[in-house]
């Protein structure tokens, strides 16, 4: 499982990432990709966001069951507490 958290970006790099997630909400993606083709996605999103910021979510085998990765000056920073990913409100 995949999720996006896009805030800010361009229409058309939502509109690009349409053809392999849906979107949920305006800026929410959520799909099914292998690792390869969420890491293409994810260096395309961050190339293309220009001013923009966003929140990669994806499952993986630790603690918390996911991984959270940002790009961009997202409104809210993610911290890494020893494994741990918690939220951190300006």
């Amino acid at each position: 499982m995949v999720v996006f958290v896009l805030e800010r970006v361009p229409v058309s790099l939502r509109g690009d990432l349409t053809r392999w997630l849906i979107e949920l909400h305006a800026g929410v993606f959520v799909g099914s990709v292998n690792a390869l083709v969420r890491e293409k996605l994810w260096a395309q999103t961050c190339a293309r966001m220009k001013d923009g910021a966003g929140l990669l979510i994806y499952s993986a085998d630790n603690e918390q069951g996911f991984v959270v990765c940002s790009c961009g000056n997202t409104s809210r920073t993610i911290e890494d507490f020893e494994g741990l990913f918690l939220t951190r409100s300006p």
